[in-house]
């Protein structure tokens, strides 16, 4: 855990940063049941305010754990969640009463009595009352003590979103589309996700005695530096939280990576220059004034917080040179290495001029988005490429697009499973999930566009894995648990094929998305099988999945892409018919996956070419994840 020293000149909220969300509930859960135990000995209630989303589950596990094994009673404790969507009751799969039960009410002694929720169920014309009893509830347990949050892309806190002001009471509010974009899996289909929900306000929350809100993930990272950085306004509720004489940002590495702090070290202590960090602060200065790397001078770095940099490691000429030629050699065509050549100053190894390489797909369509023209690359230059789908993606596959395959089997006269899966699809209600048998068959169309989107990468069909691994297939997004048999699964197609390089994502993710667990099965996998002989021979490269690019100071291996591969990218990711309007929207203006993705890549080449290097039409990154021979550290 990180401390507070310079940093506090940027940062208007108390942050504490982990190495890790499992290792920050643990802290934030032995604070609340300190807290509960308290209160207990006191004899007195204590009230506890909780969030829903993916993002509290991890302290939810912790407390049930200490509830378990711990001794900690809940019977002098009564909760207040923040929201509800609105037009649904609690049983519907989605509905935050669900949650709670599933997550933590029924897994420990917390009285039915003592849990308020609200309601989502109640007539339009009764919502004002619903929302004024619950205010007067809460006041009538004297408070909430403790009050959970997490934070949405929006900013928003609890469903307040953007133009939610600071006076502003538990109320119905209508939902952004980017949070209904975000709910849309969960919903299968955007369609399906409630328009309105019902809120605490922001005034609220405010009145808790104790605030955390938690944040995972490096997509949380930008909204989380608007939060605590940027002054209050009414677009990012969340910033209000600055006003909190007691509030704690709690955060992984990942989330708090976009905080001055981090981003940029140097303006807030005394930093060691490692080759990294003047790599990064070079880079940056280049793009903060608009100057090529090779014109900066000493004046750029003494007037921009760098004298210290320029004075240990300058003069500004030779660093600039440095950091040129180590940004430089990062550019490859030959993403599997370049046979016959030096590679001195390459980031794959010219040997074997024919290796094995696996690509690791959390879900189908992962790879193609991040990275379709290096796929491409791969094939072309003669590597044996396999691509696993660790998942079937099933859960991603709207009803709408089932029932469109469906249609197309029974008029094509295809076999009964079509009449069965139309049947269950007329019959479906509101609260029902999909059976087992429209679950495989939403596989099938998932890996159907997998096939025909690697074919656009000129991937032969032999070459293509699909795992279904165990986890996915048992649980529903934000509910997630992995497994032995995950593991094993991923450990034995490693074994198999023996690979040279590893293309795999989800370091960094949402603990709780597909992409964290996967990667967190690959991790388990790997470590065991650190003992091989052929693990010191293997690479493995990280690509980014979360519609956003690596920075340029972290990338270790940088793909140019053709203008040709960047229409077949293109086409790529078009053939996954059934996830063109599931993915969320980084911009607005592009409601395309297939947009988002080469937009990404062509912006990432801008950067290059700002820096003062080749100008190409796109670029895909990687960071290389560095595996001691014995053991996995990262």
């Amino acid at each position: 855990m990180s401390d507070r020293s310079g940093q506090e000149l940027y940062e208007r909220i108390p942050v504490k940063v982990f190495d890790d969300a499992q290792a920050a509930v643990c802290e934030v859960a032995k604070e609340i049941a300190a807290a509960i135990r308290l209160r207990q000995n006191e004899d007195k209630p204590f009230v506890l305010g909780l969030a829903t989303g993916s993002t509290p589950v991890p302290l939810y596990r912790e407390l049930i754990r200490m509830h378990r094994e711990e001794g900690l009673r809940f019977a002098n404790v009564t909760t207040f969640n923040l929201d509800e969507y609105f037009g649904i009751d609690g049983r519907h799969p989605e509905s935050y009463h669900r949650f709670m039960r599933e997550q933590l009410f029924d897994h420990i002694d917390l009285p039915e009595s003592q849990i308020n929720i609200p309601q989502g169920a109640v007539a339009r014309d009764e919502v004002f009352e619903a929302c004024q009893a619950y205010e007067e509830k809460i006041l009538a347990c004297g408070g909430i003590d403790v009050q959970i949050l997490g934070i949405g892309r929006t900013g928003h806190i609890g469903f307040n979103e953007p133009g939610s002001g600071p006076s502003s009471r538990t109320r119905l509010v209508t939902l952004d589309r980017l949070t209904r974009q975000d709910a849309a899996r969960d919903f299968q289909g955007e369609h399906n996700v409630p328009r309105y929900a019902v809120t605490m306000g922001v005034e609220t929350i405010m009145d808790a005695r104790k605030v955390y809100l938690l944040a995972w993930g490096r997509s949380k990272a930008e909204v989380v530096k608007a939060a605590v950085e940027d002054a209050p306004v009414e677009s990012l509720p969340a910033s209000f939280l600055q006003e909190h004489l007691n509030v704690s940002f709690v955060l992984d590495t990942a989330s708090a990576s976009e905080l001055i702090r981090y981003k940029c070290p140097w303006l807030v202590g005394f930093p060691e220059w490692t080759p990294e960090l003047a790599r990064e602060s070079v880079t940056h200065l280049s793009l903060k004034l608009g100057k090529p790397l090779l014109k900066l001078v000493d004046k750029d770095y003494q007037e921009n917080g760098l004298s210290e940099l320029v004075t240990e490691k300058g003069p500004a000429y030779g660093l600039n040179i440095r950091v040129f030629n180590e940004v430089q050699h990062t550019i490859t065509g030959w993403p599997g290495g370049k046979p016959d050549a030096d590679d001195t100053y390459r980031p794959e190894r010219a040997l074997p001029a024919r290796k094995r390489v696996l690509v690791l797909s959390p879900e189908p369509q992962d790879d193609v988005l991040s990275m379709a023209a290096t796929l491409s690359r791969l094939v072309a230059h003669g590597h044996e490429v396999t691509v696993a789908y660790l998942t079937s993606g099933n859960l991603g596959v709207p009803d709408e697009e089932a029932n469109w395959a469906a249609d197309l089997m029974q008029e094509a006269g295809g076999a009964s499973i079509a009449s069965e899966v139309l049947d269950e699809l007329d019959a479906k209600g509101a609260f029902s999930e999909d059976s087992e048998k429209l679950r495989r068959f939403k596989s099938y169309i998932r890996r159907n566009e997998a096939r025909a989107s690697l074919e656009m990468c000129s991937l032969p069909k032999g070459c293509i894995r699909f795992l279904d691994l165990p986890f996915y297939e048992n649980g529903r997004y934000r509910r997630f648990e992995t497994g032995e048999s995950d593991v094993a699964a991923t450990r034995t197609l490693l074994q198999e094929i023996r690979p040279h390089q590893v293309f795999v994502t989800g370091e960094a993710a949402d603990p709780s998305s597909v992409q964290a667990k996967c990667f967190s099965v690959f991790e388990d996998a790997i470590r065991g099988l650190s003992v091989e002989p052929w693990i010191d021979d293997c690479y493995v490269w990280l690509y980014r999945s979360d519609g956003r690019e690596w920075e340029i100071h972290q990338v270790e291996m940088s793909v140019p892409c053709s203008p040709d591969e960047v229409k077949a990218k293109a086409q790529a990711i078009y053939q996954h018919r059934s996830q063109r309007s599931q993915l969320p929207v980084m911009n607005p203006e592009q409601s395309e996956a297939w947009e988002q993705a080469i937009e990404c890549n062509r912006e990432t080449a801008a950067l290059y070419d700002r820096l003062g290097l080749a100008e190409y039409e796109a670029i895909e990154c990687f960071v290389r994840w560095k595996m001691p021979s014995k053991g996995i550290e990262k």
